[in-house]
């Protein structure tokens, strides 16, 4: 009833307000769920100089956490760090300002990135720099050159286990109220069961509605969300204008 008395005054667009951004990834907002002993790990200091390697689906928090670890060391030392996953285009050049490299989605990386991915591991093990690691299957079913599959299994090897649903409901509820959102029980439901369950999708979703939502001053429904995610399908299809 409130969504159909919303919309049935002529729809004005307007400019969204700015919106409180996601926060970054940190150990305080990862949902720890069956991961205690894979955080506990991280945020050992020093860290251990045997490398840590984290497994799991994705969307189950590996990359949150190695952003966080990253983030944690930065804040708190002044750490410089490497980071390099498949998106990283070579050389990767060893810096020697690094305290911790991080190689994220390692199942993912070609031959040329699995070449410097072998070559970081043996620099940082030489200056005695740690090296934390991720990727979706567990080192002994990595498709990579053997030596830097063994690197990878050789030390701390944690599965990265993806939160169960009471979990992830709490984490929604507290996003929507930290952005001052009423997010229905009936919308939340609804997601669950039709969208990826992992929580970046579903923050990245809950951010889009919320900007959705404003430009048209209606509320967080399930109507709402099938026309924003229509909208989005519409606007994907059109042919891109020619660049200059």
């Amino acid at each position: 009833m409130a969504d159909s008395l919303l919309t049935s005054a002529p729809l004005t667009r307007q400019m969204p307000l700015a919106i409180a951004p996601q926060p970054a990834p940190a150990f305080e907002n990862f949902i720890v769920g069956s991961n205690a002993a894979a955080l506990a790990a991280l945020r050992r200091r020093p860290l251990p100089l045997a490398p840590t390697y984290l497994w799991g689906a994705a969307g189950a928090g590996k990359t949150h956490l190695l952003h966080a670890l990253a983030a944690e060391l930065r804040l708190a030392s002044g750490a410089a760090v490497g980071a390099f996953g498949p998106a990283v285009t070579e050389p990767w050049a060893w810096d020697e300002r690094w305290q911790l490299v991080l190689i994220d989605d390692c199942d993912r990386l070609d031959a040329a990135q699995q070449h410097a991915a072998f070559a970081l591991f043996v620099e940082a093990q030489g200056a005695g720099v740690p090296v934390v690691a991720a990727g979706r299957v567990p080192p002994v079913d990595l498709g990579v050159r053997e030596d830097l599959r063994t690197r990878l299994g050789w030390g701390l090897v944690f599965h990265v286990e993806p939160v169960a649903e009471a979990e992830v409901r709490a984490a929604l509820r507290r996003e929507a109220d930290r952005r001052g959102l009423f997010l229905p029980d009936e919308l939340m439901s609804y997601v669950l069961v039709r969208h990826a369950r992992d929580l970046g999708s579903l923050m990245g979703l809950l951010d889009r509605l919320d900007r959705y939502a404003l430009e048209r001053q209606r509320a967080l429904t399930v109507p709402l969300l099938r026309e924003m995610l229509a909208t989005e399908a519409a606007e994907a299809q059109q042919p891109r204008a020619p660049t200059a």
